[in-house]
């Protein structure tokens, strides 16, 4: 599906932010992005726009536009990978202020159409936290801050949020268009940059397994068609 959707998103999740109380104790949020069904540079466009849409969130900055080929099932459409930073309120301790945010990931990935479907199927919307601050979490998720797919995919049936994502360092997928935008970033427990575990990467991945599509255009909030630099 290309996600144009037909009136606004309305979220359930909890709130992000008092932005009175809390305005001065933010974290830097990295979200992934990916999608591989209709128009899928359209679904992350308006994804992006939806989720700097919450009250206390301040788009810091979004990688290029990758196209990435299938992992797992790979009788499928390439997908449409980026990566976008934000500065969200950390509220009353980082565990609560990432649990709020992968609460309103999830919501807007169902907000989307996302449908529960086996590992490495099409996708219409995934949205993962990927690092969040200096943060090294392993927290119980709410009801709301779970996957649609955890009940059909045993890789995501654990109930509990572990930050920076456990498979991010594996992933080239992730790690390009993370490392497009935050290259010197060395997350939590990684013990090296992204750009570092980029490379490792794709030497093992092979450098057909990504290519750059678009560039993030700041005052149209939109990728633009580009080639690889």
């Amino acid at each position: 599906m290309g996600a144009s959707l037909a009136g606004p998103i309305v979220f359930t999740a909890p709130a992000l932010v008092d932005t009175d109380r809390v305005s001065e104790r933010r974290v830097r949020a990295y979200i992934g992005l990916g999608a591989n069904v209709g128009d899928a540079q359209a679904t992350l466009t308006e994804a992006i726009a939806a989720v700097t849409a919450r009250p206390g969130v301040r788009l810091h900055g979004v990688s290029r536009l990758f196209a990435t080929a299938p992992v797992g099932v790979t009788e499928q459409a390439e997908f449409r990978n980026a990566v976008m930073a934000i500065d969200v309120p950390v509220g009353g301790d980082r565990e609560t202020g990432a649990l709020a945010l992968l609460a309103v990931l999830k919501e807007l990935e169902r907000a989307f159409g996302r449908r529960v479907g086996r590992r490495w199927a099409p996708r219409e919307l995934d949205l993962d936290l990927l690092v969040f601050g200096r943060a090294s979490l392993a927290v119980e998720r709410p009801a709301e801050a779970r996957s649609i797919d955890a009940d059909a995919d045993p890789t995501k049936a654990s109930k509990l949020l572990v930050v920076p994502h456990p498979a991010a360092a594996t992933r080239l997928f992730v790690l390009a268009p993370l490392g497009d935008l935050a290259p010197g970033l060395v997350p939590p427990g990684w013990g090296v940059t992204v750009e570092t575990a980029r490379r490792r990467q794709a030497r093992i991945e092979g450098a057909d397994a990504v290519r750059v599509i678009g560039s993030w255009d700041p005052a149209a909030r939109r990728w633009r068609a580009d080639q690889p630099r």
